[in-house]
């Protein structure tokens, strides 16, 4: 395959095929492999880091839409590093020389065992060990972060995983950037509204697996009095025990919103027409549940 690519191995590698502008330094050399999962697909995105003896990193990369990943590098020793969500690494070397093309051929991933999953039954966020946070885009630069700091939720894992449900409400007044009068404006009427809108509302109830620890959580977010669909990009870290030993359950998920969606229209643009809000807010949040307790 790759010496179709290349046409011959050797000092004019890249010549007579479909990469014959490639131009490669004399100095270098062009370290190829393509990546499989173990029925022999190819894996996209894969994320592969080529570093030096010494451990530094070279540089970095993903797979093309077929797997491969190529790299022109100085002529040396390197160690090759591939990883995918859902797959166990691989490690491998290899020696490139001076306008050679070094083709490692396929380097084969194995499917890597999923963490265990909670037990069913009721759950309930732990505020003090989770946060929801979110960062906006200001006057087209720098990001603003922030975060909420009162909220609440319940999951329900039911037997298959894919039939839970969870339910977060979280308190619209408790945003927080930091900055007092920042904070005052986006509670006010031209943002949140909160005094008529006090909460924003999460129910999610399918749960999709996409392999590994990669989960996506659908469902309605109710914000500014405006319901819409969205999907949580969640990657599921496994359960654990706290300091008194109780059993937890943690996660990450982002998505993205768009402020549009959900009324929030306020803005003023500043010199040249830069908007001083960005209509996308990247959704960042960190969970723990626990068991339910009898009482609560």
């Amino acid at each position: 395959m790759f010496d179709r690519l290349f046409g011959k191995r050797g000092g004019n590698a890249a010549r007579g095929g479909p990469l014959a502008g490639l131009a490669v330094p004399s100095s270098a050399g062009v370290l190829s492999c393509r990546v499989l999962d173990p029925v022999h697909e190819p894996v996209r995105q894969a994320e592969f880091v080529v570093s030096d003896t010494a451990g530094r990193k070279v540089l970095a990369g993903e797979t093309d839409p077929y797997g491969t990943a190529l790299a022109t590098v100085p002529a040396g020793e390197y160690r090759l590093a591939v990883t995918a969500e859902g797959y166990t690494p691989h490690h491998g070397t290899a020696v490139v020389a001076e306008g050679v093309h070094t083709g490692l051929g396929d380097v084969m991933l194995q499917v890597a065992p999923q963490p265990p999953l909670p037990e069913p039954g009721d759950w309930e966020i732990d505020p003090t060990h989770s946060q929801i946070g979110f960062t906006a885009r200001h006057i087209g630069l720098a990001r603003i972060h922030g975060r909420f700091n009162a909220f609440a939720g319940a999951v329900r894992i039911a037997d298959r995983m894919e039939h839970s449900a969870m339910h977060v409400v979280i308190d619209a007044a408790s945003i927080d950037t930091g900055v007092r009068m920042r904070d005052d404006h986006l509670r006010s009427g031209d943002f949140l509204d909160v005094e008529k809108y006090p909460t924003l509302e999460f129910y999610g109830e399918r749960f999709a697996h996409r392999g590994g620890s990669r989960w996506a959580v659908t469902g309605a977010l109710t914000l500014h009095g405006v319901s819409r669909t969205v999907t949580l990009d969640t990657q599921y870290l496994g359960l654990g025990n706290g300091l008194e030993g109780e059993t937890r359950c943690a996660c990450r998920a982002t998505t993205e919103l768009h402020r549009e969606d959900f009324t929030l229209t306020w803005q003023t643009l500043l010199a040249r027409g830069i908007a001083a809000v960005g209509s996308s807010i990247s959704i960042d949040l960190d969970v723990q549940i626990v068991p339910k307790t009898s009482g609560g």
